[in-house]
């Protein structure tokens, strides 16, 4: 495994849940994974992480989001024409302080021992998208310009305004955050799964 692996691995994650289409179709091929069996145990391991350690994921993202180096380098996966192959993720990595690189490797590691250990967890996705719901709410009443920015073409525009929603989501209780990780990741799979469906 390469410094970098755990790093890429919760990249992939985040990726997931801001996976287009054309990241979609490209991610299989390109990561050399078998759609069916990324979606099935990425499910597995989403059903069984406790919130504490899908809130961890979240944690790592979050204060990452707020150093701009690292920032521009997390907001790089938004970016619609984003390099989504394995050297676009390295190079993501690598321009993530030590101090994040520490954070995700610790984060990763801590979401498969705990899923590894744990049975499946409740979940219920209406309430998790109700969840995301009041953030973005919360995001675009405290922060002017949030909307356009999320929804526009402007790299840095854009950027602010996940690192606006991230914050929003931080106010709320681990458990909510942790129910909003879950489905955007869920979400993500299925993105995944789809392109593979169509690729048979």
């Amino acid at each position: 495994m390469t410094r970098h692996a755990p790093i890429r691995f919760a990249l992939l994650l985040l990726a997931c849940a801001a996976a287009s289409p054309t990241m979609a179709q490209s991610l299989p091929e390109e990561w050399g994974f078998d759609p069916s069996a990324l979606v099935a145990d990425g499910r597995e391991l989403l059903l069984r992480a406790p919130d504490a350690s899908v809130d961890g994921l979240f944690q790592a993202v979050h204060a990452s989001a707020r150093l701009p180096q690292d920032a521009d380098a997390l907001c790089a996966l938004f970016d619609p024409d984003a390099e989504r192959s394995l050297d676009g993720y390295n190079t993501i990595a690598s321009r993530l302080s030590q101090d994040s690189r520490v954070r995700f490797a610790d984060a990763v590691t801590a979401f498969f021992v705990a899923a590894a250990q744990s049975p499946r967890q409740p979940f219920d996705a209406t309430r998790a998208a109700q969840s995301l719901k009041v953030a973005g709410v919360r995001a675009a009443i405290l922060n002017d310009g949030f909307l356009a920015g999320l929804n526009g073409t402007d790299h840095t525009a854009r950027c602010r305004s996940v690192g606006w929603l991230l914050d929003a989501l931080q106010a709320q209780p681990a458990a909510e955050r942790a129910s909003v990780m879950r489905l955007l990741l869920s979400q993500g799979l299925d993105h995944v799964a789809l392109a593979g469906a169509a690729q048979r």
